[in-house]
């Protein structure tokens, strides 16, 4: 019981910089509180932490081993369509818009005109001149009006479309395939990473189901609407390998798979490359302009001043954001933007900013908790493989 307590103090989201005035409330609110979901203001909305049947650690531990249920229906969801929609998307976004065909989905950024990352993103292709966006709910207003901003700029002939009766429910885990298989028709094999469809589920008609997800695991994200995501909701959990997980595990389970979290690893102060993020640019799309082309391109041909590393260490209290980084002479250095103790790796993690010069793997730091110092070494990221589903 006391490793249990110490993960749950430890492992908290920042959520006092996502605080709002009216919490807003997704339709599975009351569904949560009957579950025993512990509700807290997360990005302008009450979302469940945690359930009172598992601590965050058991959750985090279920979703690597079986299948856990996420509710992330708080997310920006949009439509954007039209016969200029590409001339709009390649004037906001990092992707290779042209090389991305119908039902394939890629992770890509919204930067600023300094190359600094507004957002992270999935944008699918759903058809000829039509795409759905899924970005971050506490980056929701920043997003919707720069789309607008910049398609007034663009004048382009494209319509966007913000999703407001659709929910978004997350099936992540090695069990997700032989569960969600029985209650739909297309095969899931043929469905690999990062593809999206259209399909039955459990009943409920037009659903989009999209193979990705930010827990490291084979995971969906499935589009549904609103009036049926409880009912959704309802059939997911009947299965025995099924259980709810909140933000905690969220957080847990992205940091071990080396993903950025909004307002910690990334922000409009960081560029793609200082945040290990240069391979969503390709090579087609770095001879062409972007927000913020220019100083990415410079940093990809010169290097960043900083970089994002991962630390691993064992001894002392995990460190949270805002924790000194320091070399072996005990010089700050850099600041952790995330850390945990990791339950599959039984140590703590974190990630950060240091110097380019102090990010090569295996070199040796300090990382200051409670104004204590606890020596840490640079490791490659993810912290743990990545169990992605890949056609064969």
């Amino acid at each position: 019981m006391a490793s249990v307590c110490h993960f749950r103090r430890f492992c908290r989201l920042p959520m006092k910089r996502f605080y709002s005035t009216i919490e807003k409330k997704t339709v599975l609110y009351d569904f949560h509180v009957s579950h025993g979901g512990r509700m807290v203001p997360f990005a302008g909305w009450m979302m469940p932490v945690q359930y009172n049947n598992s601590g965050i650690k058991e959750s985090h531990l279920h979703c690597r081993s079986k299948a856990s249920l996420f509710d992330v229906s708080h997310m920006l969801q949009a439509n954007l369509s039209g016969p200029q929609v590409t001339k709009l998307l390649k004037a906001l976004f990092v992707a290779d818009v042209d090389a991305l065909t119908q039902h394939h989905s890629v992770y890509t950024l919204l930067t600023n005109d300094n190359g600094g990352i507004i957002d992270d993103a999935i944008l699918t292709c759903t058809g000829q001149d039509s795409y759905y966006l899924v970005s971050n709910a506490s980056r929701a207003d920043t997003v919707t009006t720069r789309l607008k901003q910049v398609h007034e700029e663009q004048q382009a002939d494209a319509n966007i479309d913000i999703l407001m009766e659709y929910s978004l429910l997350a099936l992540q885990g090695p069990a997700m395939a032989s569960v969600l298989s029985q209650g739909v028709s297309h095969n899931l094999d043929g469905l690999s990473f990062m593809t999206s469809i259209m399909m039955e589920v459990f009943g409920i008609p037009q659903c989009r189901v999209t193979r990705c997800g930010y827990t490291g695991e084979d995971g969906v994200e499935i589009q549904v609407p609103s009036s049926r995501a409880v009912e959704l909701a309802d059939k997911l959990l009947q299965f025995d390998d099924v259980q709810l997980a909140g933000l905690g595990a969220r957080d847990s389970l992205r940091m071990e798979a080396g993903l950025c979290l909004y307002g910690q690893e990334i922000s409009e102060d960081t560029t793609p490359v200082e945040a290990g993020l240069a391979w969503c640019i390709t090579k087609q799309r770095r001879k062409q302009s972007f927000p913020g082309h220019q100083k990415i391109i410079d940093q990809l041909k010169n290097g960043a001043t900083k970089r994002k590393i991962g630390l691993k260490y064992e001894k002392g209290p995990p460190s949270r954001g805002g924790s000194e980084i320091l070399d072996k002479d005990g010089n700050t250095i850099g600041v952790v933007t995330s850390g945990c103790p990791s339950p599959t790796l039984d140590c703590n993690i974190a990630m950060g900013y240091v110097p380019t010069s102090h990010a090569k793997l295996n070199n040796e730091l300090q990382v200051s908790v409670r104004k204590k110092q606890f020596s840490a070494s640079v490791c490659k990221l993810p912290f743990i493989p990545l169990n992605y589903h890949y056609k064969k």
